[in-house]
């Protein structure tokens, strides 16, 4: 059975990986446009599957590898380490580029020609961002080790992998629930505050999520060398 710690970590990896800077403004850039509602849907949908196809294929290589993740293993140790190095550094590439200042950074005047692509395209082109993400690659992989470590039934990790790519999404879900709720009208000052906010701010939260995972990962990986 799923024990309290690994849904803890499978929620905080999944909230990690779901702020996506480029991500939530292409879809509050979608939302803002025409077909908010069937364009919004297609693209949360496609985020969700290629979060469950990350994990599944990651879990399906660490099968048929009989790999073990278990605390204090060389794999399990070294991709924690590996991970906290990976953040730190993303995360003070990060903080370097929000002291510049200078306005919005340079992605956020790109996105409107993203927006402006055809659907299968544009789902494409996402999904492609989506898994070459390093930061999101190191969490994918880890959530991976997570569920290879807790030695669940097919049945289960099929289940919970659905439940992680649900929590993969949830800084997407949230626009696209409030245009169901309230519609467009009613949600377009909300919606343009968000991407303004966002467009401002992205690159100081990005630094402050890779700095707390940096940690927890450098926690668990120290954890491991005195467990081995």
């Amino acid at each position: 059975m799923p024990t309290p710690s690994l849904w803890s970590e499978l929620f905080g990896f999944g909230l990690a990986i779901s702020f996506s800077p480029l991500h939530i403004g292409l879809l509050l850039l979608i939302l803002l446009g025409p077909s908010p509602l069937r364009r919004g849907s297609w693209f949360v949908l496609g985020w969700l599957l290629t979060s469950a196809a990350a994990i599944a294929l990651l879990l399906s290589v660490g099968h048929g590898l009989l790999l073990t993740m278990e605390r204090g293993t060389d794999q399990r140790t070294g991709l924690d380490l590996l991970g906290a190095g990976g953040l730190l550094a993303l995360g003070l590439n990060g903080l370097l580029s929000s002291r510049q200042g200078g306005g919005p950074p340079g992605w956020t005047r790109r996105l409107d020609g993203f927006c402006a692509l055809p659907l299968p395209l544009l789902l494409g082109l996402s999904a492609a961002v989506q898994v070459s993400s390093p930061d999101d690659l190191l969490l994918y992989a880890r959530t991976a080790a997570s569920l290879l470590e807790a030695g669940l039934s097919r049945p289960r990790e099929v289940l919970i992998t659905a439940v992680f790519s649900l929590f993969s999404g949830t800084l997407l879900l949230l626009p696209l629930g409030g245009l169901v709720l309230v519609g467009q009208e009613r949600l377009l000052p909300v919606l343009q505050a968000g991407k303004l906010w966002l467009f401002d701010n992205a690159e100081l939260i990005v630094a402050a999520i890779c700095f707390a995972l940096a940690v927890y990962l450098g926690w668990q990986g120290f954890e491991g060398l005195r467990a081995g």
